[in-house]
């Protein structure tokens, strides 16, 4: 388990994030529910940070790291398929997930810089149509207050 998460989720900031996630309802019928919201949500993020890019690796990420994702909310039927967090994530609108999302991180670090600077080169000649190789592109970014 990486650092990362571990500070991420430390037990404030796991009731910092389940309170900006708060303001999302719930669209499944409850007698349905087998799964809470806020445990699909809870999994979603953590998942993520962990590197997870799409619902397969989140419900396998899931699946190993039961463990520690039943140090913050029960899981009492363990952690829902692929198939089931995008049915669930794709009820949310993705704009308050979102906000809700950012609102969260934010709050993590009050202190962050509020712009980022980019910068962006396509190297001359670096391209070979022949080889079918591409131009080199060179980005580069700052976090910046001003």
């Amino acid at each position: 388990m990486s650092n990362e998460i571990d500070e991420a989720f430390r037990p404030s900031r796991l009731r910092s994030l389940l309170d900006h996630f708060a303001v999302i309802e719930d669209p499944r019928e409850p007698p349905k529910v087998r799964y809470p919201l806020r445990e699909v949500l809870f999994l979603v993020v953590a998942a993520t940070i962990a590197d997870c890019e799409d619902y397969d690796e989140i419900a396998l990420w899931g699946r190993n790291h039961l463990d520690f994702l039943r140090r913050f909310s029960e899981f009492h039927f363990g952690t829902p398929c692929a198939d089931w967090l995008r049915v669930v994530m794709n009820r949310i609108a993705p704009a308050l997930f979102q906000a809700c999302f950012t609102d969260w991180a934010l709050a993590l670090r009050p202190d962050a810089p509020k712009l980022i600077a980019l910068d962006g080169k396509t190297s001359r000649r670096s391209h070979d149509r022949g080889a079918g190789r591409k131009a080199l592109h060179l980005v580069s970014a700052w976090a910046t207050t001003e």
